[in-house]
C-alpha cells in the first residue's frame, strides 16, 4: 500500500474504531458471544494486526481468494464482527482516497485490494479458528448440524 495512504489511514484509526464499534452495535447478536460489549474488546488488537500487516504488505503478494470463510451454522460471532470491520475500513480508505485526488484509479484499486487481502487473511484465520471449536459444526460422518452428535 502506498505509504501516504497508510499514514492517512492510520490517522483515521480513532474514526475507524468508532465506526467499527457503531456498525457492530447495529448488528443483531446471534449468541451471547456475539454481544457487541464482548466483541469491542477485540478491536484494538485486530486494528494493530491490520496496520502491521499493511506495513509489511508487498505488491507481489496476491490473494488466492478473497471470499469470506464459510461458517456452516452461521452462528460464529466473528462473522458480524469482521463484516462491520470491513465496512468501517473501506469507508475510511475511501475518505483517504477522496482527499488525494492526484492518485490514479489504479493506485486506488491497488490500495483497496491490499486492504482486502490483509483484512481477509486475518478474518479467515479468526473465523475458521472459532468454527473449529463450534459445537454445531457438521459431523464428519453425517454432515449434519446436530449438537447432540458431539460429546456422546
Amino acid at each position: 500500500m502506498n505509504l501516504a495512504y497508510l499514514h492517512a489511514l492510520e490517522a483515521q484509526r480513532p474514526q475507524i474504531r468508532a465506526g467499527w464499534e457503531h456498525l457492530l452495535r447495529l448488528e443483531r447478536a446471534n449468541s451471547p458471544l456475539a454481544n457487541p460489549d464482548t466483541l469491542v474488546h477485540l478491536l484494538d488488537t485486530t486494528l494493530n494486526e491490520i496496520f502491521l500487516d499493511l506495513r509489511l504488505w508487498s505488491p507481489r503478494r496476491r490473494p488466492s481468494h478473497l471470499a469470506a470463510p464459510a461458517c456452516p451454522c452461521g452462528r460464529n460471532p466473528l462473522l458480524a464482527y469482521f463484516a462491520a470491520g470491513r465496512q468501517a475500513l473501506h469507508e475510511a480508505l475511501v475518505v483517504v482516497q477522496a482527499a488525494a485526488p492526484e492518485v490514479t484509479p489504479d493506485q486506488r484499486s491497488e490500495a483497496m485490494a491490499c486492504l482486502d487481502q490483509v483484512f481477509s487473511r486475518i478474518a479467515r484465520r479468526e473465523i475458521e479458528s472459532f468454527c473449529a471449536l463450534c459445537q454445531f459444526r457438521p459431523s464428519p460422518v453425517t454432515h449434519a448440524h446436530d449438537p447432540a452428535d458431539y460429546g456422546h
